[in-house]
């Protein structure tokens, strides 16, 4: 079994997430690569240490860029706010480094297509993590669709709420709440959220063609934590868009987080000429499926309970019946990139399906501005 040094930026919620997936793959996974925790960098040393000997990293950084250049260190994992993705990407695909970077891949299409030229012109292995890709239930979802289950598509809704930003009394940036800063986010829910929604779509039902959409910032000033005065919000608390899918399909899409009552509600309905599914993050191990081929006496929605060895990723967990959660689809995202080195055929989403939904919110937030419908730009 190879070893793959990974060398990670960041230790917040998704640092967490990633080293619990490099931690257990292989225990679940027949992989010819085996990930070593070899080194967790962040800019606060002892925050630093606590996180590498909770996990098991072997060393500590302080700066990225020793990180990158340490020789015994393959792998480059992007667990920083977005605005600092596309300098640490390009320094590692220049330092030959593969790289696995979070969503969006970065704050706007210009700098995501800089990545992209990096990583192609360095021929380093890379994904982004829309981890949602790899829940086994949305992964049969994907088979449907591609086996003709539901024929022609018409209609694809999407949405995913949530509702912790309400209080005016939040701040906005620092460690935990730059997701509220457009400095360092770029955007708000349409880059942190629809990204997500806009991956799983255009993975399911193809590129999207146009969009036209409307955003909202509700508090439109917040305390920043780092200035300690108050200042402008610039990023978006929601967005709604309709779009067109280059299949002819239309879609509605919507998200908040000034949706009382919602932690992350995350859903997904496509309809097409003979069947229908949906699927519900809060209950991601089951898939809900109608066929009107069916007997008509019999014919209704069916619950699919998505645990079995024959359905996708399951055989490698539990018996039958027993359901996994959201944690093993981050295993499931490390397990493919894996064995897509092993047998050179890389994994999904890699940078240029990150650019193309870059492409697409960037699509969405300039009709947020102009009132208008927009094209969305198709990576090449």
């Amino acid at each position: 079994m190879k070893k793959l040094n990974i060398g990670i930026i960041g230790y917040g919620f998704m640092g967490r997430a990633h080293s619990n997936a490099y931690r257990k793959v292989n225990h679940f996974f027949d992989l010819k690569y085996q990930p070593i925790l070899k080194a967790v960098c962040a800019r606060n040393a002892d925050n630093a240490k606590a996180f590498a000997e909770k996990w098991g990293y072997a060393s500590v950084e302080t700066d990225w860029r020793k990180l990158i250049e340490r020789d015994d260190v393959d792998l480059i994992d992007i667990c920083t706010p977005n605005n600092t993705h596309a300098e640490i990407a390009i320094a590692a695909a220049r330092a030959g480094k593969m790289i696995l970077c979070e969503k969006p891949l970065a704050l706007n299409a210009e700098e995501a297509e800089k990545m992209v030229a990096a990583v192609e012109k360095a021929k380093v292995a890379n994904m982004v993590w829309y981890n949602y890709r790899r829940c086994p239930a949305v992964v049969l979802a994907k088979q449907l669709i591609d086996e003709g289950k539901l024929g022609r598509i018409f209609h694809y809704r999407a949405k995913f709420l949530q509702d912790w930003t309400i209080s005016p009394d939040l701040p906005q940036g620092g460690a935990a709440l730059w997701r509220l800063d457009v400095k360092a986010a770029g955007s708000g829910v349409t880059g942190d959220l629809l990204a997500h929604c806009i991956d799983t779509a255009m993975w399911l039902n193809g590129s999207i063609d146009s969009v036209s959409a409307m955003t909202e910032t509700f508090i439109k000033e917040r305390k920043h934590q780092l200035t300690g005065k108050v200042e402008k919000v610039g990023i978006d608390d929601a967005c709604a868009f309709l779009a067109r899918f280059s299949n002819g399909s239309l879609a509605t899409f919507e998200s908040t987080r000034y949706a009382r009552g919602h932690k992350a509600l995350y859903t997904f309905e496509i309809n097409g000429e003979h069947a229908s599914i949906f699927w519900d993050l809060h209950d991601l191990h089951r898939l809900q499926y109608f066929d009107h081929r069916d007997e008509g006496r019999v014919r209704g929605w069916r619950n699919i309970h998505v645990s079995d060895g024959d359905q996708p990723y399951m055989k490698n967990w539990w018996v039958p019946g027993l359901q996994i959660g959201y944690e093993h689809s981050f295993v499931h995202q490390v397990a493919d990139f894996l064995a897509g080195l092993a047998d050179g055929k890389p994994a999904r989403p890699d940078f240029k399906d990150g650019l193309a939904t870059d492409y697409a919110t960037d699509a969405v937030l300039k009709s947020a501005r102009t009132g208008q419908w927009e094209k969305v730009k198709k990576a090449k």
